[in-house]
């Protein structure tokens, strides 16, 4: 599908303003990054506590998020899930300085969590000893239940608890009539558990930590990656092309790295797990868009011998423009929906994607062909590059 035919745009005319304002965002990204503000580290990287739980009623996200301001929890996202208002993932980066434990110290930041968002009834009950249907585990409940019913406690509490994960009930609990739909469960074992028990507001459904040492070794590892590929692509392009394009490729896929980070710095966004694999996706994606040009260059190297070098660069990117185009135009849209719809999970992935996007095809046609063209004229290899 030609988007567009026979362009002849002189993109090389603009070589040294693409450069100069590549530099410039690059500067001021590196400097936002280690000078102004840094890196704003997300739990897999700075450790950190997930708690994910359900309401039994519907809740504004607005509570929740009042409910931690109420309870010193500050640094927090809260995401809602799915339609019903009741389903949300909280991530709290608080720190506890009086705990001497890191984990232990994120443990108990999910128990705060929790219990700022119970109300103050359940919060005493809880206190007192009494049992939470809703968060007591199988073993548990049937000790509890052994007492009044000592052979079928084990039973009535495998039952209970089955009911409670079963998918429709999204495991929670609401109210004590549900549990009159449970096939062996009588009106005496029910009675029993409102005396003993309390259906709490909420549940939680998984909560995960993260500590400090787990996430610098992330980080670590999470730069590495991008270094080795890095220097895989250098080695892959060098063998099918040129050293010179294998250098050129890998400058411009550093040079979309750092201003995709710099851009991200500077919106104040965090550095997570998703967005290095965002960032990763980028690199693999500019490369691909690069090594097109790349493939036309040389075609044109033997079919156009008498051009000038910066003609042929000209020319090769012209003749791909269409395919660039089309490529990163569908690729942006669908970027740009996940951005806009994708939810605060997936945000900022698709924002990275999106800026990367941007990027990596502005890179393509300018980064690479000039790179190109100042290694021909600095080093003048007397093959494979035309006049």
């Amino acid at each position: 599908m030609q988007f567009l035919k026979k362009t002849n745009i002189d993109f090389m005319k603009y070589k040294f303003v693409a450069l100069a304002l590549s530099g410039i965002l690059i500067t001021i990204g590196i400097i936002n990054m280690t000078v102004v503000k840094g890196i704003n580290y997300g739990i897999d990287f700075a450790g950190g506590t997930m708690v994910r739980l359900i309401f039994a009623n519907e809740v504004p996200i607005s509570e929740v998020r009042g409910a931690l301001r109420d309870a010193g929890i500050e640094n927090n996202k809260i995401q809602k899930l799915g339609d019903t208002g009741r389903e949300f993932i909280i991530r709290t980066m608080q720190d506890i300085e009086l705990i001497e434990q890191d984990m232990e110290s994120h443990e108990i930041i999910g128990r705060m969590v929790v219990n700022s968002l119970r109300g103050e009834d359940e919060k005493r009950a809880l206190e007192e000893g009494t049992i939470d249907l809703n968060s007591i585990a199988q073993t548990n409940l049937a000790v509890l239940l052994e007492t009044p019913f000592p052979e079928k406690g084990g039973d009535i509490a495998e039952k209970i608890i089955n009911f409670r994960n079963h998918p429709d009930q999204m495991g929670i609990i609401r109210d004590y009539s549900q549990l009159e739909t449970i096939e062996g469960i009588s009106t005496e074992v029910i009675n029993y558990l409102k005396k003993n028990a309390l259906l709490s507001r909420l549940s939680v459904l998984s909560k995960e930590s993260v500590g400090p040492q787990v996430g610098e070794d992330l980080r670590r590892k999470a730069t590495l990656a991008t270094i080795w590929a890095l220097i895989g692509m250098l080695i892959y392009i060098g063998i099918r092309f040129k050293y010179a394009y294998g250098v050129a490729a890998i400058l411009t896929l550093a040079h979309d790295v750092l201003v995709t980070l710099g851009i991200f710095s500077l919106t104040n966004r965090e550095l997570n797990l998703p967005v290095i694999a965002a960032i990763m996706t980028l690199v693999g994606y500019s490369l691909n868009d690069t090594i097109v040009i790349f493939d036309r260059v040389r075609d044109n190297l033997k079919l156009l011998r008498k051009r000038k070098f910066v003609d042929l660069l000209n020319i090769s990117i012209n003749q791909t423009l269409s395919r660039t185009i089309i490529t990163s135009g569908t690729t942006f849209l669908t970027v740009f929906t996940l951005f806009l719809l994708g939810g605060e999970v997936i945000n900022d992935f698709a924002f990275t994607m999106m800026i990367g996007v941007v990027i990596g095809t502005y890179s393509s046609i300018y980064q690479s062909c000039s790179i190109l063209f100042f290694w021909k004229n600095i080093f003048k290899p007397k093959k494979g590059m035309g006049k």
